[in-house]
């Protein structure tokens, strides 16, 4: 897949040229899709790939197009949109009975938002599914609540965008400011204490020596839990199972009917069952720790 080349992502001033090459490429039929996909999984070829790719490069500028009001360059917006759509061209699975493009379009938004939450400050902001909710909603609930200052938020308005976000009021609030305000350096010194700098004014969010030594420790527990029940299942169910979750690149239920010389549903039927004893044995474990 890395070798893929595709059309260069210009700077701003050269983005319309980019958007009329890349509507050049065209569109596949669902046909042309499934043939393609199995083309590329079936025998790793790169020209199918780069199809389906350029197929959906188009797909990829209006997702990023819809993330413009970041304050990123839509060429590096764009550029991270491509990697997820390659990421899914490389998972896809034409046999569950969808188009690439509604598969992809999770890929994309979600390579083009880890971006954009990676790159908007300094100090990160939260990784929580409600944290990333909040800050690509706001705006929005703001809109459809007819707030339009940019400035700090009124309690009252706090409470209405709170409501209908589900978040709580200091939520909102902590957001807006975020956004209303990009961070100024950590090192700026204070105003009115000599010698000191913004960074010396905050207290660490991050776990305590003991806590790190703790988690660790249950990880190494839970790994070993993981690796008896594992072991307890007969060889074919612990090669399903580590084809389907544990390998980074997952294997189909086709593929592992083919080389086990059974149908699709029953290899379904014994990743369930694989699954089902493991889960018995980690708990049976947990119980006797």
């Amino acid at each position: 897949m890395s070798a893929i080349k595709l059309p260069a992502v210009p700077q701003e001033e050269g983005f319309s040229g980019y958007l009329r090459e890349v509507w050049k490429f065209p569109m596949l039929t669902a046909d042309e899709e499934y043939m393609l996909a199995h083309r590329y999984q079936d025998h790793d070829d790169t020209e199918a790939a780069h199809k389906l790719v350029t197929s959906h490069l188009r797909l990829v500028a209006k997702i990023a197009f819809g993330y413009r009001g970041y304050g990123l360059p839509m060429a590096d917006l764009v550029a991270e949109g491509n990697t997820g759509l390659m990421r899914a061209v490389q998972k896809f699975d034409p046999e569950r009975g969808f188009r690439l493009s509604t598969y992809a379009m999770w890929w994309i938004r979600a390579a083009v938002t880890e971006y954009i939450l990676q790159s908007w400050s300094m100090v990160k902001l939260g990784t929580m599914a409600a944290q990333k909710k909040l800050f690509f909603s706001l705006r929005k609930a703001k809109r459809q609540l007819n707030i339009y200052d940019n400035g700090e938020l009124s309690p009252e308005e706090a409470d209405q965008v709170a409501e209908k976000l589900g978040v709580t009021g200091r939520e909102a609030l902590d957001m807006n400011r975020r956004l209303a305000a990009r961070d100024f350096s950590l090192n700026t010194p204070m105003p009115k204490d000599e010698g000191m700098e913004y960074l010396d004014t905050l207290s660490s969010d991050a776990p305590s020596p003991e806590a790190l030594v703790a988690d660790a420790e249950e990880r190494v527990l839970h790994n070993g839990m993981l690796k008896n029940a594992l072991g307890e299942l007969p060889e074919r169910e612990q090669e399903i199972i580590k084809a389907r979750f544990l390998s980074d690149d997952p294997i189909t239920l086709e593929k592992l009917g083919e080389r086990f010389g059974v149908s699709r549903e029953r290899v379904r039927q014994l990743e369930a069952r694989a699954f089902k004893k493991i889960q018995e044995s980690v708990l049976t474990q947990h119980s006797a720790a």
